[in-house]
């Protein structure tokens, strides 16, 4: 539990160093969405675009996020190494999803009544 809760405390103290990133991401996100309901776009065509550009991006950070932090997935010993990378990668397709997803609605037009 004790690791869990560094964990947390980590991501907790990341988060406060970036909070003006965060918070203008957020604020994108919402204006987005925002946009995106008042369209009336076509939400189950947009995540179908938003699973598309997620699992694409996932697929690539999983690949550039060692040599992203000066290591390689020859240096990955350890199975806990495999998860953080996978947990790193998802987390880049799931922001991408967040994005994309009233893009999506919106490129995809209205639903037919």
């Amino acid at each position: 539990m004790s690791n869990l809760w560094l964990g947390l405390n980590i991501l907790w103290e990341t988060a406060l160093l970036a909070w003006l990133a965060i918070a203008v991401a957020l604020a994108l996100w919402v204006l987005l969405m925002g946009v995106a309901l008042r369209r009336g776009g076509n939400w189950r065509g947009g995540l179908r675009v938003a699973a598309l550009a997620a699992l694409g991006v996932a697929v690539v950070a999983f690949f550039v996020l060692p040599g992203a932090t000066q290591s390689s997935l020859a240096e990955m010993g350890y199975w806990v190494d495999w998860v953080s990378l996978a947990g790193l990668a998802l987390a880049c397709g799931a922001v991408i999803a967040a994005y994309a997803w009233p893009i999506g609605a919106m490129a995809c037009g209205r639903k037919p009544a």
